[in-house]
């Protein structure tokens, strides 16, 4: 029997958190080893573990796989969760680069200078109403479904749960003017794989704070 898919990546969000989400949607347990120097990194790029050097990193069925999207598209993929066909794959793909995107400008937030962040913020907070939501509001109503792509869970509506959270997170009621969206995030909060990974204690990792921030830097040479 195989092991348990092992996460090497700092002790924080970042790229990983997405893959977080992915495995525990599918249900699946995993473990994670945490890089908390740069040593840690040093090691991992000197066994030749990480194929361009970088983390994230995921052992899985006897493979290091690297580069966040093959990741997750790997998981998506065995867990079912990538469509059933080519037409809802590329549904499935963009709708993910979508909310990849507006995840990946919050996430570097934090990592900004002080006197930028407030205007980038204010930046994200109006991309997300009048860009991003906009297009899964309509996705939802044209579609008819519970979900953006066929009849069933896939890794759009997981990626797109997470993008929903990590926005309410910069501005609470962002989904005052998309009821869709609203109802959208109560059904898929409540599938009991996600339900336990928003409960208190599971592997889901908080917002970053000043203490990862400054690890990461330290790590990463930032």
């Amino acid at each position: 029997m195989a092991g348990k898919p092992k996460l090497h990546y700092p002790k924080g969000r970042g790229r990983m958190e997405s893959v977080r989400w992915l495995l525990a949607a599918a249900g699946v347990e995993f473990e994670e080893e945490f890089i908390e120097t740069k040593e840690d990194l040093e090691k991992l790029r000197s066994n030749g573990s990480l194929l361009f050097q970088q983390v994230p990193m995921v052992e899985i069925d006897g493979m290091k796989l690297v580069q966040t999207r093959a990741i997750l598209s790997y998981i998506a993929g065995k867990y079912n969760l990538y469509g059933k066909d080519l037409k809802e794959r590329a549904w499935i793909d963009m709708y993910v680069e979508g909310t990849t995107d507006l995840m990946g400008m919050i996430m570097y937030i934090p990592f900004q200078p002080a006197e930028s962040k407030e205007k980038n913020l204010a930046l994200i907070i109006e991309r997300a109403a009048a860009r991003y939501f906009p297009v899964y509001e309509k996705a939802l109503k044209d579609h008819g479904h519970g979900y953006l792509v066929g009849n069933k869970l896939s890794w759009a509506d997981i990626h797109l749960l997470e993008a929903i959270l990590m926005t309410e997170e910069c501005k609470p009621d962002i989904l005052s003017a998309f009821p869709l969206l609203q109802a959208f995030k109560g059904r898929i909060s409540n599938i009991p794989t996600i339900k336990k990974f928003l409960q208190p204690g599971s592997q889901r990792k908080p917002v970053a704070d000043e203490k990862f921030i400054a690890r990461v830097k330290e790590i990463f040479d930032m």
